[in-house]
């Protein structure tokens, strides 16, 4: 049976040298799907090509059993994908508020009891929903921008390193609030440096080498696998 979002073959990169080569990546709903490998090794690349970002020489990517491979960023967001870059992914000079508004931007429904609850997931930002975005720390920025892309209510939710430069027990946080959103009935996707502790939360997790799937399995089973220790996970 075919997962909510599967794409496979994707071969392409920036018009220049392929980055990515015949690279799968599948997520379903209610599941953490975590891409991890060494610098360089395609993890953002290939989530641009889920998103329609980079042209793709191959590959089909279907959601929900409709193909979208040829269907625009735009159009990939209003068929229910959403992604937070790694940066400038907030608008700092509106409030926290503000910047849920404008993640809300698709819908011509009430958005406020969406507001509302994405306050009961971020705690945090609820004190600051007055507060200008660019004043936050980096953790809450990060709340914020997670929150923006929540607003669209997406079908599948797309992290490119979303506990980058941020403390230890802000990503302990946010891996918690991740965890939450899946089992909210949303798909996510995270590309991801802190390789051991998003394993620790993925449902499935893809190692990239080379811009090609050299290990893929469970969370727990590539955790466990020795090569995948010695090599990425620091032994």
């Amino acid at each position: 049976m075919s997962k909510f979002l599967s794409c496979t073959n994707m071969t392409g990169g920036y018009g220049g040298e392929d980055i990515i080569h015949a690279c799968d990546i599948e997520v379903d709903k209610n599941q953490i799907v975590v891409i991890v490998g060494p610098n360089g090794a395609g993890k953002s690349t290939a989530m641009k090509a889920m998103l329609g970002m980079i042209s793709l020489k191959e590959g089909i990517l279907m959601l929900d059993g409709s193909d979208i491979s040829k269907l625009t960023p735009q159009d990939r967001v209003a068929a229910g994908i959403a992604f937070v870059p790694q940066t400038m992914n907030i608008f700092s000079e509106l409030t926290v508020e503000e910047n849920l508004e404008m993640g809300a931007f698709l819908r011509e429904d009430n958005v406020q009891e969406t507001i509302e609850e994405l306050y009961n997931l971020f705690p945090a930002m609820k004190d600051k929903r007055n507060q200008l975005a660019g004043e936050l720390s980096g953790g809450q920025r990060q709340q914020v921008a997670v929150s923006r892309a929540l607003m669209t209510r997406p079908k599948v939710l797309m992290l490119d390193e979303p506990t980058a430069g941020v403390s230890p027990i802000v990503m302990k946080e946010i891996f918690e609030r991740i965890v939450t959103i899946k089992n909210s009935g949303v798909a996510v996707v995270i590309v991801e440096q802190n390789a051991k502790q998003a394993l620790n939360i993925a449902d499935f997790g893809y190692v990239l080498v080379g811009g090609e799937n050299k290990f893929s399995g469970e969370g727990h089973e590539l955790l466990n696998n020795q090569e995948v220790r010695k090599s990425f996970l620091g032994g």
